[in-house]
C-alpha cells in the first residue's frame, strides 16, 4: 500500500512539473519564440489524434485542418486611370491563377479572393504574396463565419508569400510539418476557397519536389525586361522549390494549404499550370521549411533576411555541359564570384561545379535556393565543388546583400543614387501607421533635373520598394539597386495624396 502511494505521489508531481513547465513557456513573451517554437507548445497541449500516412482515409485530416484554412477577400482603391490599380503582373496569371488578360497595363480588380492558413492562436495567417499584394483592405472570414480585418505583417515578392495578423484570441492552428520529409507518391490534401466556394478539400499525390516553373522570374522579367534570367542569388533573389501535385487546385485556392495525412501543413499552395485558368492537373506548392523562415523573418525584422553565397551559376546539363567543354552533367557550374562574398572568402572560383549543399546532392538551381533561403547573413552552409576533376568541400559563411558588392557595379550604383535627384528620410512610426505600410523612406528633397523630378515624383512621396526590394534607408537604396544588373529601375511607392502607385524609367549605368 506504502508503494502505491509513493507511485501516485511521484505521478502527480511529475505531471505538476510538467504542467508548470507548460505554463511557464507559455507566459514567456511569444515574439521571441519561433513559429515551430509556438507551435511545438500549442500541440503539446492540444493534441490531435490523426490517421497514419499510410491511410487512405482523409476523413480525420480535412476535420482536423479545415477550421483553420480561411477565406481572404481584399479590396483596392484607386481611379480607374491611376497606376496603383494596374496589375504588375501584367497578363502572367491568367496562365496561372485565372486572372483575365488584358492589354499592355492592367487595372487591378477592385476585389478579388484567395485563401489563407492560421498558424498561431493569436491570429498570424499565411498566404500568399499575391493575393494580398497592394490591397487596401484585407478581410478574414473563418469557415464559422466570424470576420476580421487583418494587417500586414510582411510580404515577399521573391518567394510569393505574405504574413497577415487579425486581433484574436484561441484561433484553430494548423500543424507545421517539415517539408523535407515529404516523399514523391504520398497522399496529400488541397484546402482554401477555389471559384469563391465555401471551403473545399480535394485529394491527390505529391509529383515531384524541387520544381521550379519560372513563374516568379517571369515576373521579375515583366517587370524588368533588360534583366538577366535567373543565373544569381544576387542579381534575382526569387526562389522557386515547388511541391508538385495533381491535387485539384483553381483560381481561389492560392495561399490555402497543402497538407498530408497527418494533418500537417507542408506547403502552401500557390500556382497552377493551365491553359484555360483552371485546373489541368498541375498544381504547385512552397515548401513550409521554406515559409517558416519567411514568416519568422516578417515577426522578427518585419522584412525578409536573406543570406547569399556570392556567385552566378549556370546549371548543367547534357547540352550545357557540351557547350561549356566540362564532363560534369548535373551541378552548377560557376560563372563569376562576387567580390566581397562568401564564396571569395570560401575559396571557391570561376569554372568550378557546385554538386551538392550540406552533402545533398544538387539536381537543379532549385535545391541550392531553397537550402539558402531557409538561412541568414552569418550562418553557414556546407558546399561540395569539382575542380580540376577532383571533388573538394568547404564552408560557406553567408553574407547580407549590402556585402555582396561587385566593383564594376559600385560606381554606377553610386551614379544612379545621384541621377535620381533627391533626398530622403527614414518614415517614423507614426508615418509607418498612417500610410499602412512596413517600411519605406520619404523623399525631403527633389532636384530640378534629376529621375525623381522628371517623372513628377514630388516631395512628400513615399517610397516603399526599389526593384522589388523593401527599403528603409539610403543604404538600402544603394543595395537594391546593386542586386540589379537592369538598365530598368522600379520604384513602388504612396504619392502625397495616399494613392499607391509603381513605375518604370530606364536607367544609364
Amino acid at each position: 500500500m506504502k508503494k502505491i502511494g509513493i507511485t501516485l505521489l511521484t505521478a502527480f508531481i511529475g505531471g505538476a512539473v510538467a504542467i508548470g513547465g507548460y505554463k511557464l513557456i507559455e507566459n514567456q513573451n511569444a515574439e521571441n519564440m519561433t513559429l515551430e517554437e509556438r507551435q511545438n507548445v500549442y500541440f503539446t497541449k492540444n493534441p490531435q489524434n490523426i490517421s497514419s500516412a499510410g491511410d487512405v482515409d482523409f476523413v480525420q485530416a480535412a476535420a482536423a485542418v479545415t477550421p483553420a484554412v480561411v477565406h481572404i477577400k481584399t479590396t483596392y482603391d484607386g481611379s480607374s486611370s491611376s497606376r496603383s490599380m494596374e496589375d504588375p503582373f501584367g497578363g502572367m496569371f491568367e496562365e496561372f491563377f485565372g486572372t483575365p488578360r488584358g492589354g499592355g497595363r492592367q487595372r487591378m480588380p477592385q476585389s478579388a479572393s484567395g485563401s489563407g492558413v492560421i498558424v498561431t492562436p493569436d491570429g498570424y495567417i499565411v498566404t500568399n504574396n499575391h493575393v494580398v499584394d497592394k490591397a487596401s483592405k484585407i478581410e478574414i472570414i473563418l469557415p464559422d463565419n466570424r470576420s476580421y480585418t487583418a494587417k500586414v505583417i510582411g510580404t515577399d515578392s521573391n518567394t510569393d508569400l505574405a504574413l497577415v495578423k487579425v486581433e484574436a484570441k484561441n484561433l484553430p492552428v494548423i500543424k507545421l510539418g517539415n517539408s523535407d520529409n515529404v516523399r514523391v507518391g504520398e497522399w496529400v490534401l488541397a484546402v482554401g476557397y477555389p471559384l469563391s466556394l465555401q471551403t473545399t478539400v480535394t485529394a491527390g499525390i505529391v509529383s515531384a519536389k524541387g520544381r521550379s516553373i519560372g513563374i516568379l522570374n517571369e515576373n521579375n522579367q515583366r517587370n524588368y525586361p533588360n534583366r538577366e534570367q535567373q543565373t544569381s542569388p544576387v542579381a534575382s533573389s526569387a526562389i522557386e522549390s515547388f511541391i508538385q501535385t495533381d491535387a485539384a487546385i483553381n483560381p481561389g485556392n492560392s495561399g490555402g494549404a497543402l497538407v498530408n495525412t497527418e494533418g500537417e501543413l507542408i506547403g502552401i499552395n500557390t500556382a497552377i499550370a493551365s491553359q484555360r485558368g483552371g485546373y489541368e492537373g498541375y498544381g504547385f506548392a512552397i515548401p513550409i521549411n521554406l515559409a517558416k523562415k519567411i514568416m519568422d523573418d516578417f515577426i522578427k525584422f518585419g522584412s525578409v533576411k536573406r543570406g547569399f553565397i556570392g556567385v552566378t551559376f549556370r546549371e548543367l546539363d547534357a547540352s550545357v555541359a557540351k557547350e561549356l567543354g566540362v564532363n560534369q552533367i548535373s551541378g552548377l557550374y560557376v560563372n563569376e564570384i562576387m567580390e566581397g562574398g562568401g564564396a571569395e572568402a570560401a575559396g571557391l572560383k570561376k569554372g568550378d561545379i557546385i554538386t551538392k549543399v550540406d552533402g545533398n546532392k544538387i539536381l537543379s538551381s532549385s535545391d541550392l535556393q531553397e537550402k539558402v533561403g531557409r538561412l541568414r547573413p552569418g550562418d553557414k552552409v556546407q558546399l561540395s565543388y569539382l575542380r580540376d576533376g577532383s571533388e573538394r568541400s568547404t564552408s560557406v559563411t553567408l553574407k547580407g546583400e549590402s556585402s555582396v558588392n561587385i566593383a564594376s557595379n559600385s560606381n554606377a550604383a553610386n551614379k544612379i543614387i545621384a541621377a535620381l535627384g533627391g533626398n530622403f528620410a527614414s518614415l517614423t512610426p507614426a508615418q509607418k501607421q498612417k500610410y499602412r505600410v512596413n517600411n519605406g523612406v520619404v523623399v525631403t528633397g527633389v532636384r530640378q533635373g534629376g529621375l525623381l523630378h522628371e517623372n513628377q515624383i514630388t516631395r512628400g512621396t513615399i517610397i516603399t520598394h526599389i526593384n522589388g526590394k523593401a527599403v528603409n534607408s539610403l543604404d538600402d537604396i544603394q543595395a537594391a539597386v546593386l542586386a540589379s544588373n537592369s538598365n530598368i529601375m522600379r520604384i513602388d511607392g504612396i504619392s502625397t495624396d495616399g494613392v499607391r502607385f509603381w513605375g518604370t524609367f530606364e536607367i544609364a549605368r
